[in-house]
């Protein structure tokens, strides 16, 4: 892979953190969710929900130690880590940028992590009649569509 195409990877991992952490510093401070709680934004289709995720994906694992936190945060390097080393052997658009989406997400969280000792979730979207007990943030957005991309691309690299 060229340095170009790190730079592209690497470019869309810091637009993905930076928007996160964005989005999760106006909602948190600047409309002050974590006193409010609740904000109903556009109900019932879009709400805010103040929700702290110790776990992993929907709070699984949730235990609240320290030793869970950091593991947690450790594994979000690796993976981020592994990622970037995997990506270097493929050199197409869409694996790159399935690969930057997947390490913004997922740094993101981590320094949630870091920062308040759990992943700051304030998303809560309902429709049709069914509502919708979880609530994710723009990283959890970022990973479920840069993982689904590197299934879809790497599903087709096999048949071809």
């Amino acid at each position: 892979m060229t340095a170009t195409a790190m730079r592209a990877i690497l470019l869309v991992a810091f637009l993905v953190f930076a928007l996160d952490q964005a989005t999760k510093h106006a909602v948190l401070f600047g409309l002050g969710l974590m006193e409010r709680g609740v904000i109903d934004v556009a109900p019932p289709f879009l709400r805010f929900v103040m929700a702290w995720n110790r776990g992993v994906n929907f709070g699984l694992g949730a235990s609240g130690s320290d030793l869970v936190r950091w593991g947690l945060v450790g594994l979000a390097v690796v993976i981020s880590g592994a990622l970037l080393l995997w990506a270097r052997g493929r050199g197409d658009l869409w694996f790159r940028f399935g690969v930057g989406l997947v390490v913004g997400g997922a740094i993101g969280n981590a320094l949630d992590r870091v920062r308040f000792g759990a992943v700051a979730d304030f998303l809560n979207m309902s429709c049709c009649g069914i509502d919708n007990p979880y609530v994710f943030n723009v990283a959890d957005i970022a990973i479920f569509a840069g993982a689904g991309l590197l299934i879809f691309v790497g599903s087709e690299k096999r048949r071809a």
